[in-house]
């Protein structure tokens, strides 16, 4: 009779639209292995309905992965909700199940906290494009802004500079990164993956793709309303400023200007560029300040479920206003719950999927998902943690914020450094039994960043 309820659920649902025809796989759905000996009837007969079904229940709120697993997520939860009816994302559902089907401990009107990159548009130039993430896109990104740039290999991202500090994480390729000190004096470096770069607000500076490919980074500015359009641009500049000025500040004739760019070129094809000592002007002087940072080249530290590198100040001294944590977080791991008293984080993923509930205080709780390229926020103080989705594939991160320093607060650090009377009292007052085995595994307890949950 289960059986015949839930396949007749599954053509309901099929008929009215809300699991389309490729995503009619009852193998799959039913989470029975290819070739198990028991089949689909037994499977069916002696364990729990799968996830998104009529049938399912699990009070407990447990974690799918319906990317991985090839499931269509559906607004049942433990019994109520119903089929959808109407036209439907597929492929957006899929991404974020705990959107479609919230954990029943979600409460509130929590703002959205969560922007995708492939949501954001792309402006395209000569060998390169950029897009960005500001508080227009994401109203709840206030503290820091982001940016997603692309160049090709030669080309270049002509020299200008911000109103904003900007910090830079390299996601792939190589760079060739120049700026200018307050003092006169020169800096040239050459990064790629995992490197950073920071120039204070300001600071005049240049990038360039290097290699056979070039180069793709996240540019992070310590303003939310800040705008890549905004850059202060050299050739705009140029091309705003009358010729006979431009004569008399270098000491050319006016004509030598005609042929300059009209307009900012801002992203454009460039020559090869040789070695930085090649490329070293005659009277280079160079900086005494180190604009960039080899991050995971760090050693990192250890925790039960991953890896943890931390950047800022302490370690790098130029970034007095971003501060960043790259995280890896192995298959089923998870980034323990905890919160941060000094910045909102603006958390960006670099590889995999997961699950993240914000406590808001005052009974509200929101529970997003994410995937390689999304953006989330977590506002200053507000409890969370970061849940790998996958129990086969890591998940990598980058917590940053508008901070000189990382700070976080580890809730099993802090219950196992308080009374453990008052412990008890305030969480298991009516069950001295799970009281005694809470104890003992806070006993002691110290920070784990990256817990390992198997």
């Amino acid at each position: 009779m289960q059986l015949t309820r839930f396949l007749l659920s599954l053509a309901v649902s099929h008929i009215a639209g809300a699991v389309p025809a490729p995503d009619l796989d009852l193998q799959n759905l039913l989470k029975v292995p290819a070739g198990h000996p028991a089949g689909l009837f037994q499977q069916t007969v002696i364990g729990p309905e799968p996830p998104f079904s009529p049938g399912h229940r699990d009070p407990y709120d447990h974690k799918v992965d319906s990317v991985g697993d090839g499931i269509q997520p559906l607004p049942f939860r433990n019994g109520d909700g119903t089929t959808v009816m109407g036209p439907r994302n597929p492929d957006r559902e899929r991404q974020n199940p705990d959107i479609v089907r919230p954990p029943s401990t979600d409460h509130g009107s929590m703002p959205n906290m969560r922007w995708s990159f492939a949501d954001s548009h792309i402006r395209i130039e000569e060998g390169g494009w950029t897009r960005q993430t500001t508080i227009r896109e994401l109203p709840t990104s206030r503290q820091l802004a982001g940016v997603n740039m692309r160049l090709d290999s030669g080309v270049i991202r002509e020299l200008h500079w911000h109103t904003e500090a900007e910090w830079a994480y390299v996601l792939a390729g190589k760079v060739r990164v120049t700026a200018l000190d307050t003092e006169g004096g020169s800096f040239m470096d050459d990064l790629e993956e995992g490197d950073l770069w920071y120039f204070p607000a300001g600071h005049p500076h240049s990038l360039q793709g290097l290699g056979e490919n070039g180069t793709e980074f996240l540019l992070i500015f310590d303003d939310g309303h800040f705008s890549e359009e905004s850059t202060f641009v050299l050739t705009d500049w140029l091309a705003h400023t009358p010729k006979a000025v431009l004569a008399e500040n270098f000491g050319m004739s006016p004509q030598k200007f005609d042929n300059i760019p009209s307009s900012e070129r801002y992203i454009f094809q460039g020559s090869k560029p040789g070695s930085i000592e090649h490329e070293k002007p005659r009277t280079f002087k160079k900086s005494k300040i180190n604009f960039t940072h080899h991050m995971l080249a760090q050693e990192p530290v250890q925790t039960s479920g991953g890896l943890v590198r931390i950047t800022d100040s302490t370690n790098f001294p130029i970034s007095k206003t971003v501060a960043a944590a790259h995280l890896e977080i192995a298959p089923g791991a998870l980034r323990e719950m905890h919160w941060h008293p000094n910045a909102d984080e603006w958390t960006y993923y670099k590889k995999g999927r997961a699950r993240v509930t914000i406590f808001a205080a005052e009974g509200n709780a929101r529970t997003f998902d994410f995937v390689a390229g999304d953006v989330g926020i977590i506002p200053r103080n507000m409890g969370h943690f970061v849940e790998n989705l996958s129990d086969d594939e890591p998940l990598e991160i980058l917590e940053i914020f508008r901070a000189d320093r990382f700070q976080d607060f580890s809730l099993f650090q802090w219950l196992g450094s308080t009374p453990r009377r008052m412990i008890a009292d305030n969480i298991f007052p009516d069950d001295p039994k799970a009281a005694e085995e809470f104890l003992k595994k806070i006993e002691g307890a110290e920070k784990d960043p990256i817990k390992d949950t198997i």
